[in-house]
């Protein structure tokens, strides 16, 4: 009996079958070995006259970029929803690979982008990007020098920028792809379009467009449930906050007893005594304090809160699709459904989710599944922001 006699008994046609024992036995081309032939016309590749396909590995690594392993997840509030919101319900959903911040964006980093501006653009560009520094002023408090001293004084370089709306932070991104893209193109040799033309995506050394995070990323990265498995299929426990345990404090080694985030302990107390300041940071702290979570970001609670790009709406949880999901605008929920008198009144496609909690929060925000929103042209001195990025030409 011949091997694709054999080979048809169980169940392959007698083509699959002698494929399988011949030509298909042989390494198919792939996106980084793509061969020297179109495997559908026969026409080579890469002749003076011909269509050309560039050397290719992998993604280029974006700079402060961690890879975020996709799968699939519970996302949703865990805690008690104790303003009776309803609107983070936990629903199984699958979130593709993707890459996010190590940190936080820091004010060296704003400053560095309005030095740019400053230089390349139009004074009413660089206007525009200025954050609002008069965020940190109250009429009842004492936090005047913090409206000239915390985005520019040297010692805050690596501290959170905030007062930053989340049109500004969407802005950020969009010129973060083009200066990091052409610092990639010049470095692999290729010529820069005069005046900051588009890259081709087809060289293969340019990424892709750096960007807010979805909601759903955010709190996918927030909840780093790496390592929690059982055998290949469940997850055995879920975390209230970004670590493990039901508690605020690391439970081990020397740092026990030491909280794990940057946010408000109490009516009046930020950071606990003299001689024993717990979180150490009565306002904001460095992008790098506190332990990372498992997929290694920083800060993923407490210290700022994080725009993402979602439009807030109350029901997104079961309106959205259950892979990937995103709400942009007001589809199948518009915005004049919500009344003036209800507790939605602020809601319009103008409005964006913020994540995460912040130094001036109570821990009940520390936990990924809580959500609020603001209007996308306010800032304050609590929120700040981190950017993603798609995982390109994978199936993952």
């Amino acid at each position: 009996m011949s091997k694709i006699t054999r080979a048809t008994q169980f169940g392959l046609s007698v083509a699959a079958a002698a494929c399988l024992l011949s030509a298909c036995s042989k390494q198919h081309p792939t996106a980084t070995n793509p061969g020297g032939e179109s495997t559908a016309t026969g026409l080579a590749y890469n002749d003076d006259e011909g269509f050309q396909v560039e050397d290719y590995l992998e993604q280029p690594e974006g700079p402060n970029l961690i890879l975020i392993e996709g799968g699939r997840t519970v996302l949703g509030s865990s805690e008690e929803d104790i303003i009776y919101s309803r609107d983070n319900l936990e629903r199984t959903v699958t979130i593709p690979t993707f890459y996010m911040d190590q940190t936080e964006v820091a004010n060296i980093h704003w400053l560095e982008y309005l030095f740019y501006v400053q230089r390349d653009s139009a004074e009413e560009v660089y206007t525009a990007a200025l954050p609002d520094t008069t965020v940190w002023l109250s009429d009842l408090a004492y936090n005047d020098p913090y409206v000239d001293h915390y985005l520019r004084y040297p010692g805050f370089r690596y501290y959170p920028v905030v007062g930053v709306t989340w049109e500004q932070a969407n802005d950020y991104c969009k010129w973060r792809t083009a200066v990091v893209n052409q610092k990639l193109a010049e470095d692999a040799g290729i010529e820069v379009p005069e005046g900051g033309g588009r890259i081709p995506l087809e060289s293969g050394v340019v990424l892709p467009a750096y960007r807010l995070p979805s909601e759903a990323e955010w709190e996918y990265a927030a909840q780093a449930l790496i390592g929690t498995q059982y055998g290949d299929e469940n997850q055995t426990h879920k975390r209230i906050y970004p670590w493990d345990g039901h508690a605020l404090r690391n439970p081990y080694g020397k740092q026990m007893g030491n909280f794990l985030a940057n946010f408000k302990r109490g009516r009046g107390d930020y950071a606990g005594i003299a001689g024993k300041l717990n979180d150490g940071a009565m306002i904001t702290d460095q992008i790098y304090a506190y332990p990372p979570n498992d997929f290694g970001l920083y800060n993923m609670a407490g210290n700022v809160n994080e725009w993402v790009y979602d439009v807030y709406r109350p029901l997104t949880f079961q309106q959205v699709s259950d892979f990937n999901p995103l709400r942009r605008d007001g589809y199948m929920d518009e915005a004049d459904g919500y009344g003036k008198d209800d507790s939605y009144s602020l809601i319009d496609d103008h409005v964006r989710v913020y994540k995460g909690g912040s130094w001036k929060d109570v821990a009940y925000w520390l936990s990924p599944g809580t959500r609020r929103y603001l209007a996308e042209d306010s800032s304050t001195a609590t929120i700040g922001f981190r950017c993603a990025m798609i995982r390109a030409g994978t199936n993952y």
